[in-house]
């Protein structure tokens, strides 16, 4: 027998290949012509707008303000700040030809805009009453990949990346965790993510920062995903690009810069953590579709079409994101299929029988899969109490696979047998060869001192030497 097109493999035979291939057999991406890129269509980017529009109206609630800064980047910019030029050198796309000419100096193509942005702050700011300068760039970045992966890695990819200027380390700290809380916020309440806040180790800091702080979620696979970062930079680039300002006291003084950001990658997350064996499963507050009616019309039924569109004009009105799936070429089976594979959370069934008694047939995409008959003049009040249960289911959901496949461990022999499935919770010297030691016996990295995490003193789970941190550091392996 032929094997399904729409099937994928199941997530224990081959986790990566299931990935692979449900975010093209969902219709989300498609390959692009330059290695590495992806082409996001317009159902994936449904998704990016939904999770796009919420970040940004925190941001801009908290004060923050949008701007846009050229993506070719002079490249001494970069080698002003040693540590931030090397961390990146090994991913840099660089223009040394245009116009039919060689430059007189080659522009790097963004991988990120601390530096030119540093170089406008620098021009903005001189004053106290300047600060702090909340700024906030949608853009898209350039990071040369070896090994994509769709949303994950992918050479070019679309986020958002804040960059901040303060008088003192007081308030670019706080300006820090400000970040790194609105991250947090949305990973659990728009995409039903539960993940752990914490500081990054000195290996694991990004490029030039003197702190970083992650928010890590566990994969169905029990990888771990960085899915925000928050940099408190000090004056490092203020030093760099003469970023300064006049004190209250009149006197000549460096600002302290933050960067943060959350990226496309945000949406791999999303499918790895709830996805199953049938597709993708999407938190309604981030669904493209919330809910999808199928009317069945057997060759036609005005009465049925006009039903199925006046419901969902009806759940439009109160708020439910409808789509009405009217595809006469295609059979009602083949549609219950593919808004699974889509993920989308409810989906109703519209037949003349069921508008001869009022109703339509109701199938969540998780839970008991059952199908209920339910009111049609009853569902506009009802269904956003029904796609807000399954938002809850979902993160609970993740909670208790991510709990279960989390141990607290002090061996180096349960440390390693917690990684192979999971993440370990272990104490460690702090010693960047001990980290590399560790990764490369497991693979395992360290993935955050949470914030939140028990003050505990003890030995390296690897080493023996004394603990560095005070408390537990996360490990696992990661994508």
């Amino acid at each position: 027998m032929a094997r399904d097109v729409r099937a994928v493999t199941a997530q224990s035979e081959d986790f990566a290949t299931w990935y692979n291939e449900v975010v093209f057999k969902a219709g989300l991406v498609d390959r692009g012509p330059a290695k590495g890129t992806m082409v996001i269509r317009p159902y994936g980017y449904r998704l990016w707008e939904q999770l796009q529009s919420e970040l940004d109206r925190r941001i801009k609630d908290t004060g923050h303000e949008n701007a846009y800064f050229p993506m070719l980047i002079p490249e001494s910019y970069l080698s002003r700040e040693a540590e931030h030029v090397e961390g990146f050198s090994p991913e840099l796309a660089v223009v040394t030809r245009a116009g039919g000419k060689e430059l007189e100096e080659p522009l790097v193509v963004r991988p990120t805009s601390e530096t030119i942005i540093g170089e406008m702050m620098a021009k903005w700011i001189s004053s106290h009453r300047d600060l702090p300068l909340l700024l906030n760039q949608w853009a898209n970045v350039v990071r040369w990949e070896l090994r994509p992966r769709m949303f994950l890695r992918t050479t070019e990819f679309l986020w958002q990346e804040g960059h901040t200027a303060h008088t003192d380390e007081v308030d670019a700290r706080g300006e820090t965790m400000l970040a790194l809380d609105i991250y947090h916020e949305v990973a659990r309440d728009l995409a039903a993510m539960p993940v752990v806040p914490g500081e990054k180790t000195p290996g694991e800091r990004f490029a030039g920062s003197v702190s970083t702080y992650t928010i890590e979620g566990m994969m169905r696979d029990g990888r771990a995903l960085q899915a925000g970062t928050s940099h408190y930079m000090g004056t490092k680039f203020a030093t760099a690009f003469d970023i300064s300002y006049t004190s209250y006291a009149g006197r000549e003084e460096l600002c302290h810069t933050t960067s943060w950001g959350m990226s496309t990658r945000m949406i791999g997350g999303v499918i790895m953590t709830h996805g199953d064996d049938k597709g993708l499963v999407f938190p309604p507050r981030l669904a493209p579709y919330q809910v999808v009616i199928v009317p069945i019309t057997r060759g036609g039924n005005a009465a049925v079409e006009e039903a199925a569109d006046g419901l969902a004009r009806r759940l439009g009105a109160a708020g439910v994101r409808t789509h009405v799936d009217a595809r006469p070429q295609l059979s009602p089976g083949f549609k219950y299929n593919e808004w699974e594979m889509r993920g989308v959370p409810v989906r109703l069934e519209l037949g003349p029988r069921d508008l001869e008694v009022g109703s339509a047939m109701m199938v969540k995409r998780l839970g008991d899969e059952v199908k209920h008959a339910v009111s049609i003049d009853s569902l506009p009040e009802i269904m956003p109490g029904i796609l807000e249960e399954f938002q809850e289911f979902l993160l609970t959901r993740a909670t208790e696979f991510r709990d279960s496949h989390t141990r607290i461990v002090d061996a180096w022999e349960d440390f390693a047998k917690a990684v192979s499935t999971g993440w370990a919770v272990a104490l460690h010297c702090g010693d960047s060869a001990c980290e590399d030691d560790i990764k490369s016996l497991t693979a395992a990295t360290p993935r955050c001192i949470p914030l939140d995490g028990e003050p505990t003193i003890g030995v390296c789970v690897r080493c023996g030497e004394a603990s560095a941190y005070g408390k537990r550091v996360v490990f696992g392996r990661a994508y």
